[in-house]
């Protein structure tokens, strides 16, 4: 059996647990939305057509931040279609996703909704079709007390307390082609700049995201950073990161090794803002907001994108099944943003529901637990205090994609206060392998928790028709003595350990 040994004390301080690390994502996307949070006639729905099943999901899943409406629906969206009375909302060509969208859902609905999941609201503007004036409106709209005429369109519309919308995103993806209203990186530069701009005279203490690369592959990726900060640095606080990741043509090894890619796009955009920063004497560091990351297998969608008879509403996109192998590299991914806290400040697991999701959904009946809900509600529900970065002793394998990975990654958080400590690992190997973690200074007594997501069959999967079929186990190997814990992680598996 493989070995690994890690090493823990205070020292290995990176930054304190950023609560916005847990965000997610809403989409007008498929039935993220309609059909997945919203369904009048639902038996659990309430007055605002939210299901109240999804909803108690929600806050399992220990969700901080939610972004909002996208994506790359933001591109195309008239925020005001979205307010008023339901019945005078237009329906609109939605051209991002070909569908119709109904506006039955829009911003008062869904703050109430995350008021409701104690959730944070985090608004994307249109800077597709849009510009600065759309966006000066909607953050009138949505945070000014009132006494103007679209902080009273709000009171009217039945919301008399205002918003206060905290974190804004300047656009959405804006490198890409396929983005309605794509802008070059200078173009974009002096946009993100002069709204930026505009919207921090209405509000200084505003946390405004600038759109950095869509992925790691695209031919701008590191070179758009550059130009959007040279640009927008003193307007911006935040620079986001999207990446996805699948396994592809039955190479499972570098698939688990796909947090090494999520590691290089975060120290490449943190390294090309701290050059920004020091070509242009700036005082301040900007930070990451990783506002789209999961897996997701886009090449199993292409020919379902293709598809443009009609426009539906809500029909079935990017309906994701995952396995245990997409699980835990869903786990490996949280253990880098964790690692990486210093310069991660956010991140948004997209999407939410439904649309390659942790939870799923069926018009009418049940919701229920994907597999990679598992390890981002424990994460979240265990993490907590300062991030420490483990020392790891432990062999490597050979990947196409990503050269040597290790076999077992980990991350671990210490809350001085409690004297609680968590440790999360993943295990990319095909056999289970046996850790021993020294403990150093951290001082815990007992083993609260140890728990581990594993199949015997990799490639299992919760659906309709067994959504318990995945879950987390116990991990009855954990022992805790002389100062160190023993635990056997089983192959191919994601595991956390909770300690007093």
């Amino acid at each position: 059996m493989p070995t690994a040994r890690l090493s823990l004390d205070r020292s290995q301080f990176v930054a304190p647990v950023r609560r916005r690390i847990f965000g997610s994502f809403v989409e007008h996307l498929g039935r993220c939305v309609y059909d997945g949070l919203y369904e009048p006639g639902h038996p659990t729905t309430d007055a605002d057509g939210f299901r109240g099943d999804v909803l108690d999901l929600v806050r399992e899943l220990g969700v901080t931040t939610v972004r909002y409406p996208g994506g790359n629906f933001v591109s195309g969206y008239r925020w005001e279609d979205g307010v008023g009375p339901k019945a005078d909302r237009p329906r609109r060509l939605d051209l991002a996703w070909h569908s119709l969208e109904t506006n039955q859902v829009g911003l008062d609905e869904f703050a109430r909704w995350c008021r409701l999941a104690g959730c944070e609201l985090m608004l994307a503007a249109n800077l597709g079709t849009r510009g600065i004036e759309e966006a000066l409106d909607l953050l009138e709209y949505a945070n000014h007390p009132g006494g103007t005429a679209l902080s009273d369109a709000r009171v009217a519309n039945g919301t008399p307390q205002p918003h206060d919308v905290r974190m804004w995103c300047l656009g959405n993806e804006m490198d890409g082609p396929w983005q309605i209203g794509h802008l070059t990186a200078a173009e974009y530069g002096a946009l993100a700049a002069r709204t930026g701009a505009a919207m921090k005279m209405v509000d200084p203490a505003l946390e405004l995201v600038a759109c950095g690369s869509s992925g790691s592959g695209m031919p701008t990726f590191g070179e758009w950073e550059r130009i959007v900060l040279e640009q927008a640095y003193d307007q911006v606080d935040y620079l986001s990161c999207h990446a996805y990741y699948q396994e592809q043509d039955g190479d499972l090894d570098s698939f688990l090794a796909s947090s090494l890619d999520m590691q290089h796009v975060i120290e490449t955009v943190a390294a090309t803002a701290d050059h920004v920063k020091a070509t242009g004497r700036k005082e301040r560091s900007i930070a990451i907001s990783f506002d789209e990351w999961n897996v997701w297998y886009v090449a199993e969608h292409e020919e379902s994108g293709k598809i443009t008879d009609g426009w539906p509403v809500a029909p079935r996109l990017l309906e994701d099944a995952y396995s245990v192998a997409d699980a835990v590299v869903v786990g490996s991914l949280l253990i880098t943003l964790l690692k990486h806290s210093d310069r991660v400040h956010a991140a948004s697991l997209a999407q939410l529901v439904n649309v390659i999701a942790p939870i799923m959904t069926e018009p009418g009946g049940p919701a229920w637990r994907q597999t990679t809900f598992f390890p981002f509600a424990t994460t979240a529900r265990l993490a907590a205090g300062d991030v420490l970065r483990p020392r790891v002793e432990v062999g490597t394998y050979p990947t196409a994609r990503h050269g040597e990975a290790p076999l077992v990654d980990a991350v671990a958080t210490h809350d001085a206060a409690s004297g609680r400590t968590a440790v999360f690992l993943v295990n990319r190997s095909r056999e289970a392998v046996a850790v021993t973690i020294g403990l150093g200074d951290l001082g815990p007594t007992r083993l609260e928790e140890a728990l581990s997501l594993h199949d015997d069959d990799v490639y299992a999967k919760n659906t309709l028709a067994d959504p318990e079929r995945v879950g987390l186990r116990p991990n009855d190997s954990a022992r805790l003595a002389d100062g160190a814990v023993e635990v056997t992680l089983p192959p191919v598996s994601w595991t956390a350990l909770a300690l007093a």
